[in-house]
């Protein structure tokens, strides 16, 4: 394992998906458990489809995953040249000969093969043209791909860490086009070259290019070149064992974070899609993957992404967060939501660091702490429909909550034990349940059915913050009468 050297090469024509982030993850375990180099290289020579500000964005998903490169990025689009250079070599050594074939042509084959029932490879009609017929094609100014000479027999195959020996006959595989007629390299010639001239040694991607392998391995073969060493990684699935994809909800890493996923999250998440660590364990670090990550324990069954498992994961994680980190986080996604004030980090910085972690025990995401968290950083929040309905409807509330403003008002001191007090001797002068009182204050304080313990909440306020909204509440319920107050705030 000396000088191990892997790469993880993306295409900017998408942003960076759940599956290329695993493949990214994988290889940068692979690198760090090992010592050795982990290179990010840019697939842009789609011209039509690569966008500048995609390389940004898979770029930007890579290190807030915590994924950092050693060497790169390096971009297809700038070797052209060197790609021409192998391609002019493999048609002088025989292995490569250009096709005239246009696009019409190739498709009303394909689609009479299809017609047919016959596989829809290339019949080679241009394999066996003789050098005058080249030059008569080339002078007529007929554009030509270049492919690449399969043999005609044998088989070709390779050893994969993952899958075990894979082969295939040379007589099912196509003379595949290494250069487009456009004057483009296709991907199969792209990345033979990339990985030779920068020295990889092991190749990890998704199980989806092991039908593009044997083609590969040919192209090594024609250069005189050794292979390096193969890795495939399961397909990932969505919850109905169909290959995941956008209807299964987000699929970037962007996505789950503006979802308010955390990157520890979403990379160990994303290491158990496939892989399974020693005592399997779910709640992993990254340092801890890179002590234990190896090839040889990822499983060759396709894995399933359970949106539910990565919510649950999410939450567990955020209840371990160090304090700092996690006050670091809340302020970003308050700034986010337009929520940030300047006194969070002044003079109601005390206050602020108590209701962090108040909330944390029920967070699932960080956008938790802007949303259902929403009164606890701004006094104009709603109050949800479903907890009005439901803990709003006994007509002396507006008494009650105005009476209970007008005792804490006047509570010194103004602490959880007798906040509490507070509230159960009305209620039982009332002659009511505290029950009652609690839920509905719950409600009139932070517009939500279910919070952090009340007195918590009440403490965390402040006695001027607790008594205005019980008055509001209290005004929004007589004002109301029973109507809809679902808005009101």
């Amino acid at each position: 394992m000396a000088n191990i050297r892997v790469r993880f090469a993306p295409s900017p024509t998408g942003y960076l998906h759940v599956g290329g982030a695993r493949t990214a993850l994988y290889n940068w375990l692979f690198a760090r458990r090992h010592g050795g180099v982990f290179i990010l290289r840019i697939e842009d020579t789609d011209a039509d489809r690569s966008k500048p500000e995609l390389v940004t964005a898979i770029l930007d998903s890579l290190e807030w995953l915590g994924l950092s490169w050693d060497e790169g990025p390096f971009r297809q689009s700038e070797r052209l040249a060197r790609y021409r250079e192998v391609a002019a070599e493999l048609e002088r050594l025989g292995h490569a000969y250009p096709c005239f074939c246009t696009t019409q042509e190739l498709q009303a084959k394909r689609a009479r093969a299809e017609q047919e029932r016959r596989p829809g490879k290339y019949d080679g009609t241009c394999r066996n043209l003789t050098r005058s017929e080249r030059e008569r094609r080339s002078a007529e100014g007929r554009a030509a791909a270049l492919r690449f000479r399969v043999p005609d027999s044998g088989e070709t195959g390779f050893d994969d860490l993952v899958f075990g020996r894979v082969a295939v006959e040379n007589r099912e595989i196509e003379d595949f086009v290494l250069f487009r007629s456009d004057g483009n390299p296709t991907y199969h010639l792209g990345v033979v070259v990339d990985d030779l001239d920068m020295k990889i040694t092991h190749v990890v991607r998704g199980a989806d290019h092991l039908s593009n392998t044997p083609k590969q391995v040919l192209a090594y073969g024609a250069l005189g070149a050794p292979l390096p060493m193969f890795a495939h990684l399961p397909l990932i699935l969505g919850p109905d064992r169909q290959r995941l994809s956008k209807r299964h909800g987000a699929t970037s890493v962007g996505a789950y974070r503006e979802q308010g996923i955390l990157p520890e999250t979403l990379a160990n998440f994303l290491a158990l899609l496939g892989w399974t660590p020693p005592g399997q364990k779910e709640i992993i670090s990254l340092d801890e993957m890179v002590r234990e990550f190896t090839l040889e324990a990822v499983s060759k069954s396709n894995a399933v992404f359970d949106p539910e498992k990565l919510a649950w994961m999410n939450s567990e994680i955020l209840r371990r967060l160090p304090e700092e980190r996690l006050l670091s986080l809340v302020q970003g996604e308050l700034e986010s939501a337009g929520l940030w004030r300047p006194a969070f980090a002044s003079e109601e910085r005390e206050r602020f660091r108590r209701t962090v972690p108040l909330l944390q025990t029920r967070a699932r995401t960080l956008k938790d702490f802007s949303a259902s968290g929403r009164a606890f950083f701004a006094d104009e929040f709603d109050y949800d429909r479903e907890a009005v309905g439901k803990f709003w409807k006994d007509p002396g509330l507006a008494g009650y909550l105005g009476e209970l403003a007008e005792r804490l008002s006047r509570l010194d001191p103004f602490d959880a034990g007798q906040a509490e007090n507070c509230l159960r001797g009305l209620a039982e002068e009332k002659g009511v349940k505290a029950g009652l009182l609690i839920n509905a204050a719950r409600v009139a304080l932070t517009g939500q059915a279910v919070a952090p313990g009340l007195f918590d909440v009440m403490v965390t306020l402040g006695r001027e913050r607790v008594v205005a909204r019980l008055r509001r509440a209290a005004k929004v319920l007589r004002e109301g009468a029973g109507a809809d107050v679902g808005g009101a705030g």
